[in-house]
């Protein structure tokens, strides 16, 4: 891979621009939050066409234009076809137009990750990841990525070992993915990107045990250890004088799986915040101790 990140933190945009996704959204304070994590140090934009069916890219677009884009790393996802009710359609043909049309909106002559943003249930996978390497050639995008593959979707589309990004569900809460899949991207030296990290806040320490209710799709068992975990993050976190949040984006950035996380914020203000977490700097055994209380 040819794309080297300066930190494993980014922003994750679907609050920007993204006014199917979410009521009463401000299109300024979108604006305003790509520029305060780019000012806070946060490199990395993480949006998809599907976030406001391109309005997220057009903002973001808007924005770097006043940034040097050499030192910022933009990654946008595609796959849904407007011609068919924005169904996902990962032919080559549509793929490759996707590709140009990103590029428009964002304003810029490269894409630094494209990600197949779902799996249609047809398409050959392999063959969409050699249309994108074309462009890759071409200079257009610099990494390829696939989000929300199955395992075997996922090893159809490497089988020529030219995926350098795998997006799906994951979390201290959720590890499902750690059971086989960490060990096939490790070896095949692509990188994984975790969404939903802080587990719809669960993990931030906004909830507690009399929030049982609002997590009905966890089992009694798999909450109680959560908030059993949650206290070992207090601690980690009170030493080094930060929040629950920024220690648990901080064990992300640490795993070496883990190639890049990319919370989501809804202001300017939540995304100074998420930046902070870049200054902790987690020794082995707060990870490690992290890492034994969320064990599946």
């Amino acid at each position: 891979m040819t794309l080297e990140l300066t930190n494993k933190l980014g922003l994750g945009t679907n609050k920007v621009g993204g006014h199917n996704l979410f009521d009463n959204l401000d299109e300024q304070d979108g604006y305003d939050l790509v520029r305060a994590a780019l000012d806070a140090g946060i490199n990395v934009l993480d949006t998809a066409f599907v976030y406001g069916v391109g309005r997220s890219e057009e903002i973001i677009g808007d924005v770097i234009q006043d940034y040097d884009r050499s030192k910022i790393i933009i990654a946008t996802k595609g796959a849904q076809n407007p011609d068919k009710d924005l169904a996902p359609d990962n032919s080559s043909e549509f793929l490759v137009k996707t590709v140009e049309d990103s590029l428009k909106r964002l304003k810029t002559d490269y894409i630094d990750i494209f990600f197949i943003h779902f799996p249609d249930d047809d398409s050959d996978k392999l063959a969409a990841v050699e249309a994108l390497d074309e462009l890759k050639q071409a200079g257009k995008i610099r990494a390829i990525g696939v989000s929300n593959f199955s395992f075997d979707q996922l090893k159809e589309a490497n089988a020529t070992g030219k995926v350098d990004f795998d997006e799906d569900y994951y979390s201290l809460a959720h590890r499902d993915e750690e059971v086989e899949r960490f060990a096939y991207l490790d070896e095949n030296n692509i990188q994984f990107v975790p969404y939903f990290p802080l587990e719809s806040g669960l993990l931030t320490g906004r909830y507690g045990a009399a929030d049982r209710a609002k997590f009905d799709r966890l089992d009694d068992a798999k909450f109680d250890q959560i908030i059993k975990g949650l206290d070992i993050v207090k601690g980690i976190a009170e030493k080094h004088d930060a929040s629950m949040t920024h220690v648990v984006l901080a064990w992300y950035m640490t795993h070496p799986s883990i190639g890049l996380v990319i919370p989501g914020a809804r202001n300017a203000e939540q995304a100074k915040d998420l930046a902070k977490s870049l200054d902790v700097k987690l020794s082995d055994e707060e990870f490690q101790a992290i890492d034994e209380a969320f064990k599946a």
